[in-house]
């Protein structure tokens, strides 16, 4: 065996997993959601955007999961 078949058979080794890694069914899409003010402060913003949300046919928590962040704090909102 030569080096330029070694190279080319070991090439298909590593690149053989990402290809199935990278086409993973039933993944989830994610939103992050950036806020300055509080979530209490925001919270008929949110109530909104969780509605549009759901009109297009998203459920947080089933086929979507949301992502919030704070200024200041970090966490999820419920």
């Amino acid at each position: 065996m030569d080096r330029r078949t070694w190279m080319v058979g070991s090439l298909g080794l590593v690149v053989a997993p990402l290809a199935v890694e990278g086409q993973q069914a039933g993944k989830v899409p994610r939103i992050g959601v950036l806020g300055t003010a509080t979530p209490s402060l925001i919270s008929a913003w949110l109530a909104a955007f969780r509605e549009g949300l759901r009109e297009r046919g998203y459920v947080e928590g089933q086929n979507i999961a949301i992502e919030y962040r704070w200024g200041g704090e970090t966490g999820a909102v419920s």
